[in-house]
């Protein structure tokens, strides 16, 4: 049950910061991870605080029971099953009973960078707001584990390619669920109207990020342009934002444009004044104290770092 007041519960922008304060020691060194709830878990039934989490998550249940809340939904779930969640919502999940699952977390910076470039048009069912757990038969969840479980081995290796081979693991991972149970689903017809307003801006964050970066457009949009692309007051615009997801419009704005950054200098061969124009900053000065402000490096230095890797 998710309470009323919602001013003061955490966000988590990785899974090491909850399970840290969840007194659970947790090994998490870059933007993706995969964790056994059985390791993490010792003690059965257990039930999480409400909180939110900036991180998308996957969790593979092949023989447990319990259920987890999104928003205002609750949604119990048994063997053979897979459910995800993603960033901005409030949060919370109990276990009855736990014998075998495993937990996939990673950014959406991840996502684009090794997973696919578009991965919300590739796989538009992980902006889904209201996600219900997906069984599938227990020949189907053999092929699931099969691919988690691999994922699994690369993530304890050492590979100086893992992260690209993870990567790859997980587009036939998110193939499997698409074609078994989200082939025809688009996120823009559930819930009322202030989720119907979240759900629209993420399309339309989207849509802009990927005009700009094909040269649709050069304009870098404010809060107030998403704001007047739905007819809404500014205010109002970011009190639906705020609210439903726990942080303000030009935040999500900031966060969107720093991960294609990242994205574009860890994955590209375009300059830094390119990528910089690319992102709709006219001035190169403006798009380095930007990226500094958020990583606390320049662009140069980050690129530099992720080569190095």
């Amino acid at each position: 049950m998710i309470p009323e007041d919602t001013q003061n519960i955490k966000q988590y922008n990785k899974v090491f910061e909850l399970y840290q304060d969840l007194g659970i020691p947790v090994d998490q060194k870059a933007e993706f991870s995969i964790h056994s709830l059985l390791n993490l878990h010792n003690q059965i039934p257990y039930k999480s605080p409400v909180f939110r989490a900036n991180y998308y998550s996957f969790i593979f249940v092949k023989d447990g029971k319990g259920n987890y809340t999104t928003d205002e939904h609750t949604f119990h779930y048994s063997a053979n099953t897979v459910y995800f969640t993603n960033p901005g919502h409030l949060k919370a999940f109990e276990f009855l009973e736990l014998h075998d699952a495993y937990l996939v977390t990673l950014s959406e910076s991840f996502l684009k960078s090794n997973v696919h470039k578009d991965v919300f048009k590739e796989f538009p069912f992980l902006l889904a707001e209201t996600i219900p757990p997906q069984t599938f038969t227990p020949e189907g969840f053999v092929e699931i584990e099969l691919l988690y479980t691999q994922i699994l081995k690369e993530y304890q290796g050492a590979s100086s390619f893992k992260y690209q081979i993870i990567g790859n693991l997980f587009v036939v991972l998110l193939l499997k669920l698409k074609q078994n149970f989200w082939t025809d689903y688009y996120p823009l017809e559930e819930g009322n109207r202030n989720s119907q307003i979240v759900k629209t801006f993420k399309r339309h964050l989207e849509e802009h990020y990927l005009d700009l970066s094909s040269g649709d457009t050069e304009k870098h949009f404010q809060v107030k342009d998403y704001a007047n692309a739905q007819s809404l007051s500014t205010s109002y615009f970011n009190q639906v934002i705020k609210s439903k997801t726990g942080k303000p419009a030009s935040t999500w704005i900031a966060e969107k444009s720093l991960g294609q950054a990242q994205a574009l200098l860890k994955n590209s061969s375009l300059s830094i004044k390119e990528i910089a124009y690319q992102l709709g900053y006219r001035e190169i000065a403006h798009f380095s104290n930007f990226f500094r402000k958020h990583t606390g490096l320049s662009p140069s230095k980050y690129r530099t770092q992720r080569k190095d890797r």
